[in-house]
């Protein structure tokens, strides 16, 4: 009797979530409006899309190499009393900074352009990093508004940004991983869209760019594997193991999403993007062989979704996979997107990373790194109040 009240219990509590959580999407919906939603892949582009060996025509929707949940193990409504600190609204973790995190205010030198023999970057807080090699400026997942969403009241920064977009050097080349808000904000697009950049996105999300005014001339769209040559520059799209969706659970994964490994005659870097720990890391190593600089999805995790976002640990496990020299973890340090402390992602890494003899580099927000000279590891997190 017990038991079946229990059950009877968690029954009401799941449809009254549903409730909140369809009332909450109603809100979304309203304040957001539709141009924040971007646009569906359509015409060459779509029939791009259903020749992809990653697309499942019947379903309309692009899919894993391995095909795994989004959501995996209980629940907090599987057994509350348990779970009862693991989630967003009884959280007793420190999910935000009580104080400004340390940045450099060193201005960019003039010749940051200047990497024929080099890579130099600057880590702009959670995935946004700019970097420069073989001579061209590369911005990844760019995102300087305020939050991480459609509309300005949730998921804000921690600060602002450390460089403010007009103070970047000229941009060559933006490289989008895929179209969650934390990756493609489209004020920064709308501010980058009349300059001389080229767009280098996966599968379906030009429709978005086109959407928010770039000219399609600037827009080139990789599946996975395929690659492009800009300026002396190879960019690679390759897998990760994630999913897409501006508009929640409605008409998700109709755009691709990507890792990417960009080289030049005599270095590579690799960008994760988002995604959990899979057998594509090996097989972009075997690929490609070496990689001098990984930027590695490392944050924003929790063991519900480690299918699409690695855990720190496997984080770690990822770079060796790929042959990756030096580790830069990424998605942490600007929004809260899980549960976990702030400033957990770089010391599990630490952590894990001399177990396994992993070279890692926790740079400053804004702080020029030349990785000809690699500085000592900094844990500027500790000096937060």
């Amino acid at each position: 009797m017990v038991s079946r009240r229990r059950k009877k219990k968690a029954k009401t509590l799941r449809r009254a979530t549903f409730v909140l959580i369809a009332g909450l999407f109603g809100v979304f919906f309203h304040l957001s409006g539709c141009e924040q939603f971007g646009a569906l892949p359509s015409g060459d582009s779509y029939l791009k899309i259903q020749k992809s060996d990653n697309y499942d025509v019947a379903d309309d929707k692009f899919v894993n190499l391995q095909q795994k949940p989004i959501l995996t193990g209980p629940g907090f409504w599987d057994n509350p009393g348990e779970n009862w600190n693991n989630n967003f609204f009884f959280n007793s973790n420190q999910t935000r900074p009580e104080g400004l995190m340390p940045e450099s205010k060193i201005p960019l030198p003039d010749d940051f352009h200047d990497s024929s023999d080099t890579i130099k970057f600057v880590w702009l807080g959670h995935s946004t990093i700019l970097v420069s090699m073989g001579g061209k400026v590369i911005l990844f997942d760019p995102i300087f508004s305020n939050a991480a969403s459609p509309v300005s009241l949730v998921v804000k920064r921690f600060q602002p940004p450390v460089i403010d977009l007009a103070s970047l050097p000229k941009i060559d080349i933006v490289v989008v991983s895929h179209d969650h808000y934390d990756h493609l904000d489209m004020e920064t697009i709308k501010q980058l869209r009349d300059d001389d950049i080229s767009f280098v996105v996966p599968l379906g999300l030009g429709a978005h760019l086109e959407h928010w005014g770039v000219s399609a001339e600037k827009i080139t769209e990789l599946d996975w594997w395929e690659e492009t040559q800009i300026d002396g520059l190879t960019l690679i799209c390759a897998p990760s193991q994630h999913f897409s969706g501006r508009r929640g659970p409605y008409r998700e994964k109709r755009s691709l999403w990507a890792s990417w490994l960009i080289k030049s005659p005599d270095q590579s870097v690799y960008f994760s993007g988002d995604s959990g720990y899979a057998d594509h890391y090996r097989q972009i190593g075997e690929r490609y062989g070496s990689v001098d600089l990984v930027f590695m999805d490392s944050g924003q995790y929790n063991t519900r979704w480690r299918y699409v976002h690695n855990m720190p640990e496997e984080a770690v496990q990822a770079v060796l996979d790929i042959n990756g020299q030096l580790l830069v973890p990424i998605h942490w340090g600007m929004f809260t997107l899980s549960m976990h402390d702030w400033f957990e992602p770089p010391v599990r890494v630490l952590a894990e990373a001399a177990r396994l003899d992993v070279k890692v580099l926790t740079p400053l927000l804004g702080q020029l790194v030349d990785i000809s000279e690699v500085p000592e590891i900094d844990r500027w997190w500790e000096r937060v109040n």
